[in-house]
């Protein structure tokens, strides 16, 4: 069994990351499909469409992978399955490849939750590395964004407490 330098491997890894991304678009092309379904969802549109601009900070947590669909401000560089679209991203993404086979812990990413769905704010290279290398599950520091009624209507649903005669 070849030995190979973990800088060697990251490179690997970089480049058959690009051939998922570069074949899951060639896929897509045979099946007549629009190039837009493999991308990101937009963060923007999903949180107008849903009118969620309440913010309320749920903190860390560990979130399943699968939940995390799109990216706020980089969805045009990573395909639908976080693989990278972009050979600019190869630096970043080796660095945080070499960290993960060197078992070093990185800080938590940065999420927004929109329903079941999550969206990165900070951390696409992490969710990119984790997901190329089949991790389930990711530390993540996330903020819920709640359509302006959600806590109002909770409020209703909830049974008043009973007044106690005097």
């Amino acid at each position: 069994m070849l030995l190979m330098d973990l800088n060697e491997q990251a490179d690997r890894d970089f480049g058959r990351a690009r051939r998922r991304a570069w074949l899951r678009r060639l896929a897509e092309r045979f099946r007549g499909e629009p190039a837009s379904q493999n991308a990101l969802p937009s963060f923007d549109e999903t949180r107008r469409s849903l009118k969620a601009f309440n913010r309320l900070r749920r903190g860390r947590r560990v979130v399943d992978l699968e939940k995390v669909v799109g990216s706020v401000g980089r969805r045009r560089d990573f395909d639908r399955a976080f693989m990278p679209l972009r050979p600019s991203a190869g630096e970043r993404w080796k660095r945080v490849d070499l960290a993960f086979h060197r078992g070093v812990d990185l800080p938590p990413i940065t999420l927004y939750r929109l329903g079941d769905a999550y969206f990165v704010e900070d951390g696409n290279h992490r969710v990119s590395v984790a997901r190329f290398h089949g991790a389930e599950w990711i530390d993540a520091d996330v903020t819920e964004l709640r359509p302006a009624g959600a806590e109002g209507q909770r409020a209703q649903a909830a049974p008043e407490p009973a007044s106690r005669a005097a």
